[in-house]
């Protein structure tokens, strides 16, 4: 299991066009890949529950990624994060 921790930077915090960027990333991949905020935990596979977490600008989050793949997923994830302005 690989686990990072992600403030989010963005002004904006995580709404609807990175959110989408987000899931897709992780939809190519075969391992769980989980999202962390507030004590909620979400696939982030899932547009709707990442939306329904509400991730505003300073947030802290957790992105846990377990299963074959879970190298490459959570490399994959945190550039899809800086790529799109939501983290440093």
């Amino acid at each position: 299991m690989k686990k990072e921790n992600f403030v989010v930077t963005s002004e904006t915090g995580i709404h609807a066009r990175p959110a989408t960027l987000l899931v897709q990333a992780a939809s190519k991949f075969s391992s769980d890949i989980t999202l962390e905020y507030k004590g909620k935990s979400v696939n982030l596979k899932s547009i709707m529950g990442v939306m329904s977490l509400g991730v505003g600008q300073g947030s802290e989050v957790t992105i846990l990624t377990e299963g074959s793949d879970e190298e490459e997923a959570m490399a994959v994830v945190k550039e899809t994060m800086k790529k799109e302005g939501l983290s440093d």
